[in-house]
């Protein structure tokens, strides 16, 4: 016959955090929003200037392929914006390049289009 070990009380207290799946499951709507205090200063008067409101981006991730000659040149860009005191990210870059193409009329867009080479497009497959 085995022995039953009692623990003390306190021993068998569950942890202050919640579990991940015990949060997600707790439905948030008892929950008061948080007001925040109103401070008694009186405003600024209109005049003053006014800071412009901050649009928020929606981002989008993707991805794509391209040719090794067209990293290589996105390498050298990213370089040469080193060099001129202002660094750019791959992102940046491709942006810019994006907002050239668009001032370009339609007989310039073709001839751009035209001269790029065409690559097989999708994921390679995977090598086992």
């Amino acid at each position: 016959m085995k022995k039953q070990v009692r623990t003390p009380t306190g021993a068998a207290k569950k942890s202050a955090k919640p579990t991940a799946k015990a949060a997600a499951a707790t439905p948030r709507t008892n929950r008061k929003p948080v007001q925040k205090a109103k401070s008694k200063a009186t405003p600024k008067p209109a005049a003053v200037v006014a800071e412009p409101a901050k649009v928020r981006i929606k981002l989008v991730r993707d991805s794509f392929t391209m040719p090794r000659e067209d990293f290589e040149r996105i390498a050298r860009l990213k370089s040469r914006a080193i060099d001129l005191k202002r660094p750019a990210k791959k992102s940046e870059l491709l942006r810019a390049g994006l907002q050239t193409l668009e001032r370009l009329d339609d007989a310039g867009l073709l001839v751009v289009l035209n001269a790029l080479q065409s690559i097989k497009t999708g994921r390679p497959k995977k090598r086992h």
